[in-house]
């Protein structure tokens, strides 16, 4: 186990490093001159001079390469070109809300997704069964700024039961303000008691994390009701059935478990994509993620805050595969560890 942990940590220190050099050539290869983005339009030419030494831009290439990398080890990620701030703590001060809007996505996803999957199982070709199909294809194919304007129509416009956008009410901050303990607000809320405020924010992150699930929603219900049909025709199965064995043990507890090491393959890869996925939730919703951030830093082609992010999606994909790899070898007592550190 330490040699898989240790080749997997290897593995994804070489593909960090690579995507660092990528993204760095392409930082440079856009037609923009940071320092006019960072002192503005008007600035002098002699200011201008003065900012691309003091960045660093009049460096050779490979010397700001060098530089940029020995930072990111140091924790010291450089500034944001429009805030004039550490991008570090632009991204620590952001990162929280993502997280959350992530976590409860991806709740939704697994649990619904997976319950789904086995209900359309148990009778293949049915109604119920077509249904999910194509709800699931459904929440696949349809882009998330388009389903989160329609759930916003429908919720919000017609209904009048949810909150359009924000992560709390404009009047929350003066009525029950959150006390800052951990940066997620609705632990916050619940560490600290504030129950007006987490009432207020559980409404508000209803729609956001039901447009941003819809996808891995639909990728999980296919892929565990395809493992089911697989694994219901198993001969252990049709034995379970003949010592009379309830359905449902048979199904949920049996079945299901042999049936998860695909499912769990589409979840790791489906959260990866979620985490870059909140990006057109995020600008839909005005919620206060690393989404708005980054939409805003692409407008203002603020690269060091676009390297960070690209950065942070990638390490993003990189432990949820990891993650996935371990619980699979947990689960599935087919899948061993070799001794060259890798999935056998």
């Amino acid at each position: 186990m330490w040699r898989f942990i240790a080749s997997r940590l290897g593995t994804a220190a070489l593909v960090l490093l690579v995507l660092t050099v990528i993204v760095f050539i392409l930082a440079r290869v856009i037609p923009s001159d940071p320092a006019v983005v960072y002192a503005g339009p008007k600035a002098p030419p002699e200011e201008l001079a003065r900012i691309r030494q003091e960045l660093g831009f009049d460096q050779p290439l490979i010397v700001q390469y060098f530089a940029y990398l020995g930072g990111l080890l140091t924790g010291d990620w450089g500034d944001s070109l429009a805030t004039k701030r550490p991008v570090l703590d632009e991204l620590a001060m952001r990162l929280p809300a993502t997280l959350e809007l992530l976590f409860a996505a991806m709740a939704i996803a697994i649990l619904a997704g997976i319950a789904l999957g086995v209900l359309a199982a148990r009778r293949p070709g049915r109604l119920l069964d077509g249904s999910i199909r194509f709800l699931s294809i459904g929440g696949v194919s349809m882009p998330a700024f388009w389903l989160g304007l329609l759930l916003q129509v429908v919720f919000v416009g017609r209904l009048g039961w949810l909150p359009a956008t924000g992560q709390f009410s404009k009047g929350i901050e003066y009525t029950d303000p959150v006390t800052q303990v951990t940066g997620f607000a609705l632990l916050d809320c619940l560490i600290t008691g504030n129950w007006t405020a987490l009432a207020d924010g559980l409404a508000h992150l209803v729609l956001p994390a039901l447009t941003l699930a819809a996808y891995p929603l639909g990728l999980v219900a296919r892929m565990t009701r395809a493992s089911m049909l697989e694994v219901l025709g198993q001969d252990y199965v049709f034995t379970a059935n003949a010592y009379g064995l309830r359905d449902g043990l048979i199904r949920w507890n049996l079945a299901l478990k042999n049936a998860m090491p695909p499912t769990l393959t589409v979840i790791g890869l489906a959260a990866a994509y979620a985490l870059t996925g909140t990006f057109f939730v995020e600008v839909v919703f005005n919620w206060p993620g690393i989404g708005q951030f980054a939409t805003g830093a692409m407008l203002a082609v603020d690269y060091p805050v676009i390297m960070a992010i690209t950065l942070l999606g990638a390490a993003g994909y990189l432990i949820a595969n990891f993650v996935v790899d371990l619980v699979h070898a947990r689960l599935d007592p087919r899948v061993r560890i070799d001794g060259r550190g890798s999935l056998a």
